[in-house]
């Protein structure tokens, strides 16, 4: 029996959100900060994404769908890497000229699962935050 296990990532990026979302949608972008993964969509819902690339030594490709996308708050999609298949759920708000990002992962396997996929996507958040020019702060 799959249990969920769900990974959720919050952080806060000093950059207004309209340039947060164009660095999570854009190909070009997403490249520099996803470990060097080249992505293919157009981010419409219903659309494919594709992930190739390498990470640690091992050749990818990934696929997906975009379940739901309402610029600039909230990108769904699903991503299946080997044998299962998560949904992650970006969530943007903007206060005061900052986006407050919430990052949830679905379908993890397990709690060490679930613990990995954190810690990537938080590695990911630090290197967009890095891409766009702002530091990042742990506490």
């Amino acid at each position: 029996m799959s249990q969920d296990h769900p990974a959720v990532v919050h952080t806060v990026i000093h950059f207004p959100i309209q340039r947060v979302w164009q660095a999570l949608t854009d190909p070009a972008d997403i490249a520099r900060y996803m470990f060097g993964a080249r992505v293919t969509s157009d981010w419409v819902e219903g659309s494919p994404i594709v992930w190739e690339g390498e990470f640690k030594g091992k050749l990818f490709k990934d696929t997906g769908q975009v379940l739901t996308a309402k610029p600039p708050h909230l990108l769904r999609y699903t991503h299946r890497s080997g044998q299962r298949e998560h949904t992650v759920t970006v969530e943007l708000r903007e206060v005061a000229g900052t986006t407050h990002l919430q990052l949830t992962q679905t379908n993890n396997a397990d709690e060490t699962a679930r613990r990995r996929s954190e810690n990537n996507w938080t590695a990911m958040l630090d290197g967009l935050k890095v891409w766009l020019g702002e530091a990042p702060v742990h506490s």
